[in-house]
């Protein structure tokens, strides 16, 4: 299966315009030497990169050639002009011809825009309907693509702030609950607390009756103990 037919258009990327402008001088120097012997033809070639790089070939002299060149091209034009008067011609009709272009894109965007339409005939007027729609079709696309991932954007938004917002509730609730068992904490340490100093006070009303009752019969014993030792001297 052959190759398909390739578009020549301005290669946009940068480095592969610079690696085809390589290539294909290369083929081109290669091509003009080719020519120059296989024929016995006097070549010339003069080629500038985008970056004002000369490069150059003759099989004699790049300027002898030139030279030659001039001198045909005023031998030839029968109109007897010089190099300048041809060359301002030649840049008059290319002026003309840009002029054209100009005038025919401008006529185009206006029937794109439904104007002056009335001088087109059927058939350029279907051909304008075909472009049209095909140019819709890929707008409608293109805008259906855009909008769809907005919102597949939108809903992965939706479930990130979703899942923040249950992580957010979790550590609220989480706070709460230990706020509340500390609450509990404290009011148990009270009651306790409570419990305790009124089991105390008890205690130490038992603890002074009892030392009450022992002081009063240690002073009821000291009382009497003279009399016994009187009885004891007078048995003596």
């Amino acid at each position: 299966m052959g190759r398909g037919k390739i578009e020549i258009k301005r290669i946009e990327n940068t480095t592969n315009r610079q690696v085809t402008f390589c290539k294909r001088r290369n083929g081109l120097l290669k091509k003009a030497y080719e020519l120059s012997v296989l024929c016995d033809a006097e070549v010339a070639l003069i080629v500038f990169s985008t970056r004002g790089r000369l490069y150059e070939y003759a099989n004699n002299s790049v300027r002898g050639t030139i030279e030659r060149y001039k001198k045909a091209f005023a031998d030839s034009s029968n109109s007897g002009l010089s190099v300048a008067e041809a060359n301002v011609q030649f840049y008059q009709q290319e002026a003309t011809k840009l002029k054209r272009q100009i005038r025919e894109i401008q006529n185009s965007n206006r029937h794109i825009l439904g104007e002056a339409l009335s001088s087109l005939p059927l058939k350029e007027l279907k051909s304008l309907e075909g472009r049209l729609e095909r140019g819709i079709s890929k707008v409608r696309a293109k805008k259906n693509e855009t909008l769809f991932a907005e919102m597949e954007f939108m809903q992965k938004r939706e479930m990130e702030l979703q899942s923040h917002n249950n992580y957010l509730r979790a550590q609220i609730a989480e706070h709460e609950r230990i706020q509340q068992q500390q609450q509990q904490q404290q009011q148990t340490n009270m009651m306790q607390r409570a419990t305790y100093e009124s089991v105390g006070g008890q205690y130490d009303d038992e603890n002074r009756s009892t030392y009450g009752a022992v002081g009063a019969l240690m002073d009821s014993d000291s009382h009497y103990a003279p009399q016994d030792h009187l009885t004891a001297l007078q048995l003596v």
